[in-house]
């Protein structure tokens, strides 16, 4: 068995107070390695790392800090095959959709801010006699968050502009899914990364994350992850001035006007809500039909999802893997019966799978697909984070507004219709941080990322996240 390493000052280190957490694979119930549990102690220690790098990453050039990321992406090309391997054998996601989503975006998510840092510019206002110019200054040390859903793509996704920027990192993966933050750590020292920039400490939230938030060195917070922990974090950062990036829950209500692409819709509607086995803050799990369309949707709806293959992550033409914890999939099935106590009625799924073979004691769900219940009913309103969907019907624009606009998140939307009025007006009236008309996850990274209400504060990617991993000094000079 391996035991995964903290990853402080460029070395490898165990846990300073002995303790250690135990990572199954998700797919076989199996334990195959162990992190480290880490507290206060390692955390100081990455801190005192970080502080003594501040002042070296810090003052080099934009031009060379990219470079070393670029060095960083390339590292990755090259270990593509070990790190998919790794994320999909880790999180229980097939090996195909680590292949072609997972792992090149975090490899995108990498050269993407290193070449954008390039181009983030000050402001300057002339006037008679004075001129105001902008400086952007690196925060510091700052603490990312990251989650265990997307856990290498979503890593990237926040130490990159944190790197770019000139911060130094103290990073905390998830502790379910802690595998690819430890080979990325290994691409880092390769490709040159001075020592104490990125420090990646493994454990629970409980005592490694918490350490993090509270600790008073590091001064930014992004966190990815559910809105109970975002609001803990909220309480505990914010009267510490410290800045914060939280992306947290949705519940993401699909629209179907009856003047959709049909098979498009249906194929894409089934795509949103069952990739990464509905373990995706993105997912459509609210599927809102129009009436005159609903029957016949909900027919091609359930062929296809009664189509999609559940099983082993690494095996040929899986589409549904397993789902990260058992007790995620205890969660995951208590709302499956609940569902049914709300009234509702299971068109397809809702049952444990056990598949032949190896991954017979994994933990996996065949997509659910339910209707018959009401937009105020928990299911309706909770996230659940799995293989599970609703179907409601509609009879016109304001009654999809009421029904996707009526849960106190507010992450994403995607719009299926014809009719180019009713695109600009829905999205227009959609209470949502991002939406989609007519496609789901087309992502363009220099584009504003995050969500209103309980789904979060503030916004990552693009400049929006290089502002937030600096400090904005306004300068006046008078001549």
């Amino acid at each position: 068995m391996n035991n995964l390493l903290n990853y402080i000052a460029g070395t490898w280190q165990e846990p300073s107070n002995g303790l250690w957490l135990d990572n199954p694979e998700p797919a076989t119930g199996e334990i195959f390695s162990r992190i480290p549990d880490s507290g206060e102690q390692d955390i100081q220690m990455a801190v005192e790392s970080a502080k003594k790098a501040f002042p070296i990453w810090s003052g080099m050039s934009v031009e060379e800090r990219s470079r070393i990321m670029l060095n960083i992406a390339q590292g990755m090309k090259d270990a593509f095959d070990a790190l998919a391997e790794a994320e999909s054998k880790d999180q229980g996601k097939p090996l195909s959709l680590s292949r072609v989503m997972d792992i090149p975006r975090a490899i995108q998510n990498i050269e993407f801010f290193a070449t954008e840092i390039i181009h983030f510019a000050s402001e300057s206002h002339g006037g008679k006699g004075v001129v105001n110019y902008t400086v952007h200054a690196p925060i510091g040390i700052v603490g990312c968050i990251s989650p265990w859903n997307l856990p290498l793509y979503l890593f990237t996704w926040k130490i990159a502009p944190a790197l770019a920027t000139g911060n130094c990192v103290i990073a905390k993966p998830s502790e379910l899914t802690p595998f690819t933050a430890t080979l990325f750590a290994e691409i880092c020292m390769k490709a040159g990364l001075p020592d104490g920039v990125l420090n990646i400490v493994h454990g629970s939230g409980l005592q490694a994350g918490s350490a993090i938030v509270a600790h008073p060195e590091i001064t930014a917070i992004s966190f990815t992850g559910g809105t109970v922990t975002g609001r803990h974090i909220a309480s505990i950062a914010a009267p510490m001035f410290k800045k914060l990036s939280l992306e947290l829950g949705g519940k993401n209500p699909s629209i179907i006007f009856a003047d959709c692409d049909f098979e498009e819709t249906v194929t894409q509607a089934v795509r949103s809500a069952f990739t990464n086995q509905g373990e995706i803050c993105l997912c459509g799990s609210r599927i809102l039909i129009e009436e005159s369309l609903y029957e016949k949707f909900r027919d091609a709806f359930i062929e296809k999802v009664q189509q999609l293959k559940v099983g082993d992550p690494f095996e040929a033409g899986t589409n549904i893997g397993a789902l990260v914890s058992k007790a995620h999939m205890e969660k995951v099935m208590s709302y499956i019966e609940l569902a049914q106590e709300e009234g509702g009625t299971i068109l397809c799924g809702g049952k444990i799978v056990s598949p032949e073979g190896r991954c017979k004691n994994g933990w996996f769900i065949e997509p659910t697909v339910i209707e018959g219940l009401n937009n105020s009913c928990r299911t309706n309103q909770e996230e659940i984070f799995g293989p599970v969907v609703t179907l409601q019907s509609f009879s016109n624009e304001e009654e999809a507004l009421l029904l996707a606009n009526g849960t106190r998140y507010g992450l994403a939307a995607n719009v299926w219709t014809q009719h180019l009025g009713r695109a600009h007006r829905m999205a227009n009236a959609l209470e949502f941080g991002i939406v989609w008309v007519n496609c789901w996850l087309l992502r363009d990274l220099r584009t504003p990322f995050g969500g209103m209400k309980d789904s979060g504060v503030g916004r990552e990617g693009g400049f929006e996240v290089l502002r937030f991993f600096t400090e904005t000094k306004n300068v006046c000079v008078k001549f």
